[in-house]
């Protein structure tokens, strides 16, 4: 297996990072438009680790022009592009890996354009329609397109093909519930509002209209951070108030699991909504390029561009933040008895861990552990397949029982979670 990885930002910075420890892949290439953050990832890699010969190469790409994906690709002998980059840069990435004869993986799917409204199915595109709608060609072409496969979404995919194959025999409800008590400060100890993950993405998926599933309705939308539930998440966070957001996991699980309700609810804070609500109101989520002043003149530049840029990089935050992250998945229905069952499967990261480990902040490590584990199962042969599938079209077993064994023993190391949160009627 020869990896193309796109992007050396916080989560490609990890995706390298976990992937070192591992032997299950020749060659991988980093690629990033800045050189330097590309060479950086590998020279931490070599202090870490030793020297890493051809096994790990730095290159140059541009994510935006498939054209030049596809040369990088085809000029070293690629067999799996691996995205991580802000999800505008898919159809690009996702062109590029098919022109190479590629196979191709990523974390966030083809974007909603425009954001849809109710029926989320008749107006605008959802999102994945457009990598959905090139399934043929990837099958024609003999590749696979697994997409999704992060951690919200894909590991919560992999619960719920898990929950649906040994738990339930009926699921009324597939809820993904995203939660955290992490606190980032300043250098005088005072708390910041800095987010964990990309602010771009987090504009994106909190601000469209959240997209929920139902089995007699299909997709539908409800406003921003509608129907507030506040959710016990484990390893000591605790109560968290959750809201509902657009994210792949509703539009992904549907097509290979049956279930009566798919939702995706994320536990952002009366703050970060509070922001998040100010930004739409002044214009600042927009994408589309306003002219404006600067020292050489006007130019033309994105408000949310601007946002992002004025915010603390997330891959930098991580000696500033301290808690834990947990991305899981709520799902009730009839057990194997047939009697009522709900059961929360989840992960827990903790930032000190991941910290001391691996030099990266829990939540882009968290979500990087996830496509290691499955470009891990891809070359050994465990997951296989064409066109373009999601992770619950994978049997759920050996991802979970890769994650979970003991690094001594060739695994991960990282324990998943199950409770039974069954209440008695």
């Amino acid at each position: 297996m020869r990896i193309l990885l796109v992007g050396a930002g916080g989560v490609g910075n990890a995706i390298a990072k976990i992937a070192a420890r591992r032997t299950f892949f020749e060659t991988m290439v980093v690629c990033d438009y800045d050189l330097a953050r590309a060479e950086a990832t590998i020279a931490w890699i070599e202090a870490k680790h030793g020297p890493q010969g051809d096994r790990f190469v730095a290159a140059k790409i541009d994510a935006s022009d498939p054209d030049d994906v596809a040369a990088v690709a085809t000029a070293h002998n690629i067999s799996h592009v691996m995205n991580a980059v802000e999800p505008k840069f898919v159809p690009t990435i996702f062109a590029g890996a098919l022109a190479a004869g590629a196979d191709y993986l990523d974390m966030a799917m083809s974007l909603s354009e425009p954001h849809p409204s109710e029926p989320y199915s008749e107006t605008g595109v959802k999102l994945g329609d457009d990598q959905f709608a090139q399934a043929p060609d990837w099958e024609t072409a003999g590749r696979l397109a697994l997409v999704g496969m992060g951690v919200e979404p894909g590991l919560s995919d992999v619960f719920a093909r898990y929950a649906a194959d040994h738990l339930f025999t009926e699921i009324d409800e597939l809820g993904v519930r995203d939660g955290a008590n992490l606190v980032v400060r300043d250098d005088l100890g005072n708390e910041i509002f800095a987010p964990s993950f990309s602010i771009w993405t987090t504009i994106e998926e909190c601000l469209n209209p959240p997209v929920i599933w139902e089995k007699d309705r299909g997709w539908y939308t409800t406003e921003p951070f509608s129907e507030p539930e506040v959710f016990d998440f484990p390893g000591g966070i605790g109560p968290v108030e959750c809201v509902n957001v657009e994210h792949e996991e509703v539009l992904l699980m549907p097509r290979w699991v049956d279930a009566k309700r798919a939702t995706f609810k994320y536990g952002l804070g009366n703050e970060f909504i509070g922001i998040l609500k100010t930004l739409h109101q002044l214009g600042l989520d927009k994408t589309a390029p306003v002219r404006v002043r600067s020292a050489n003149g006007p130019v033309e530049v994105a408000p949310r561009d601007v946002v992002a840029a004025g915010l603390p990089d997330p891959a930098t935050l991580g000696p500033r933040m301290s808690g834990k992250t947990c991305a899981g998945l709520w799902v009730t229905g009839r057990g194997l008895d047939g009697a009522p069952k709900a059961v929360y499967l989840y992960h827990v990261a903790d930032n000190d861990w991941t910290m001391a480990e691996y030099e990266a902040q829990c939540v882009v490590w968290q979500t990087a552990l996830n496509p290691v584990i499955a470009l891990e199962l891809l070359a050994s042969g465990a997951w296989s397949g064409t066109g373009v599938l999601g992770p619950e079209a994978f049997d759920a077993e050996p991802f979970l029982e890769l994650m979970a064994r003991p690094e001594a023993d060739d695994g991960y190391g990282q324990e998943w979670g199950l409770e039974d949160r069954t209440v008695a009627v």
